[in-house]
């Protein structure tokens, strides 16, 4: 590492800075209630970071912000990365539906799917998705929307 990059480096951050305005507390009461309103979780860090000047959820509360929403019931059914990986996977087979000469992105869906399904079998061994969890197109619309 070179020397500048040094005071670039995050520090490691294991309690709340001073300057910060809300108790874990509070923090936790935001998690949850933008959870309620249909925010994943990496939205709901950015807000908590940009509107509310709280650097780190963990620092300032001892928890990650998926774990808060475990505990108050308001976690997504299906994990967010995965989610996000349903969501590219509707929107590239909505475009091969008009482009279907497209290979390059037929591949690009094959290799989305194959990412899908390594990721589900990892979450129904971890106990995060049901085992009679299945990917198809039509799951994938129903978890999108």
């Amino acid at each position: 590492m070179a020397p500048d990059d040094d005071a670039r480096a995050r520090k490691a951050a294991h309690e709340d800075p001073d300057w910060s305005r809300l108790t874990g507390k509070e923090v936790e009461e935001l998690v949850v209630d933008l959870a309620d309103e249909g925010k994943q979780s990496s939205e709901i860090g950015t807000i908590l970071r940009d509107q509310y000047a709280v650097p780190d959820v963990k620092a300032a509360t001892g928890k990650k912000i998926t774990a808060i929403m475990e505990e108050n019931d308001v976690d997504p059914p299906v994990p967010e990365d995965l989610r996000n990986l349903l969501a590219r996977a509707v929107n590239l087979r909505e475009h091969l539906k008009e482009n279907p000469n497209d290979l390059h992105n037929r591949r690009g869906l094959q290799q989305i799917e194959s990412k899908i399904r390594k990721l589900a079998k990892y979450y129904k061994e971890e106990g995060e998705l049901d085992r009679e969890w299945a990917y198809s197109e039509r799951t994938a619309k129903m978890v999108v929307e």
